[in-house]
């Protein structure tokens, strides 16, 4: 793991246009709240009526054969009865409901709202809040980028699938920043680069594929997304994303800090 975690950070930081960062795991809650995180960062979970044990809808409905991408939480509900979908132990379950994967804490001695805090559940955030403090400490122009590796939580209603949901786990993310109407060239470019950094790194290309985001599959913050996968014995997994994330999370904090 140190390995692949060295061979990232000299890939994107031994160059003249990426600065690397370590932000803070603990960030202002209305970090979140303009991120869209507060809001929108849901799974929709199902009960097992009889034992409570809580599960992702969406897994369910695959386990079972049933394709729901790009569907909405009240579509999928449809299908859950349509097909009479039980929980792995044979019981019905209730309706979905949407479960946000932030975990929650307080900051100080007080335990009330106004010193609650979110582990981060990406690093993403921090370095769009650092935007200026590195653009203007490192002097950079567009096209720029910055680099992290760091921690990150999600609350998963369910840990399984490797470690593809676990609660606690490393990112190795970097945000790259371009002047409006290049933003599609450069979207290509980077989708270039990384694939092309996996087979130097020694993963066989047939051993690699594409999958694009589409409908409801795409983040809130996103224009395009695609995924490198990679074939596990059990089948293709997501090894990195490649995203499009226009300019929605600087426009956001610049909203909320007033900045």
């Amino acid at each position: 793991l140190r390995n692949i975690k060295d061979a990232w950070w000299t890939s994107m930081t031994n160059r003249e246009d990426i600065e690397g960062i370590d932000a803070s795991i603990l960030m202002h809650p209305r970090v979140w709240e303009a991120s869209g995180h507060v809001d929108g960062f849901t799974d929709p979970m199902v009960e097992d009526q009889r034992t409570n044990e809580r599960f992702r809808l969406d897994q369910l409905l695959e386990e079972n054969g049933i394709d729901v991408t790009g569907l909405v939480t009240d579509e999928m509900n449809v299908l859950l009865r349509e097909h009479d979908v039980k929980s792995p132990k044979g019981n019905e379950l209730s309706d979905a409901r949407q479960f946000n994967l932030m975990f929650k804490t307080f900051v100080g001695p007080l335990e009330d709202e106004s010193a609650r805090v979110y582990l981060r559940p990406e690093t993403a955030q921090g370095i769009f809040v650092n935007y200026l403090n590195v653009q203007q400490a490192m002097r950079q122009k567009l096209p720029f980028g910055i680099a992290q590796i760091g921690k990150a939580f999600r609350n998963e209603i369910n840990t399984k699938n490797f470690l593809f949901r676990v609660r606690e786990f490393e990112q190795m993310e970097m945000q790259y920043f371009v002047a409006p109407g290049t933003q599609d060239r450069w979207f290509e470019y980077w989708r270039e680069q990384r694939w092309n950094w996996f087979q130097r790194i020694g993963l066989p290309e047939r051993k690699l594929s594409w999958y694009e985001h589409q409908g409801d599959e795409l983040a809130h913050y996103a224009s395009a997304a695609f995924d490198v996968q990679y074939e596990f014995p059990y089948g293709p997994g997501e090894i990195e994303g490649i995203h499009n994330r226009s300019d929605y999370d600087l426009l956001q904090h610049e909203k909320f800090s007033g900045k």
